[in-house]
């Protein structure tokens, strides 16, 4: 898969959609150009977030879904990469679902989009892209 063909979003990126907040175009762009994935870690953020702001639980999968991504499973060799992942992005603080997301990019080659501005310094391919 070459990163011409899709896109892996963090729970932010979705956020920023589903908000309508800065860095919404670039992610939208990205859904119409070709594949987008979610990792169900981040999938799962994204509902607990919604939820935790007052939006009913099923209105808030219904939004997501609503977006028609992908949500990948969180299995064993996704796991695997997220945690040897850990001491790569330790010293930035990255979170379970930050890593997460960051495995999915790595086994697909396509780039993550994230509003999260601690992964700017991280040295990771396939490439990081900051939508804001």
């Amino acid at each position: 898969m070459s990163a011409a063909d899709g896109a892996v979003l963090d729970a932010s990126a979705v956020l920023a959609v589903l908000r309508a907040e800065p860095g919404q175009d670039a992610v939208v762009a990205a859904m119409a150009s070709g594949e987008t994935l979610i990792c169900a870690v981040n999938y799962s953020e994204v509902i607990g977030r919604l939820v935790a702001r007052g939006t009913p639980e099923r209105e808030a999968v219904g939004a997501v879904d609503e977006l028609g991504l992908t949500v990948t499973p969180f299995d064993k060799p996704l796991a695997e990469i997220a945690g040897a992942l850990y001491s790569k992005t330790a010293a930035a603080g990255l979170s379970l679902g930050d890593r997460a997301c960051l495995a999915l990019s790595q086994q697909t080659g396509w780039p993550a989009l994230t509003t999260d501005k601690a992964w700017a310094g991280l040295k990771f391919h396939p490439k990081i892209r900051l939508i804001r």
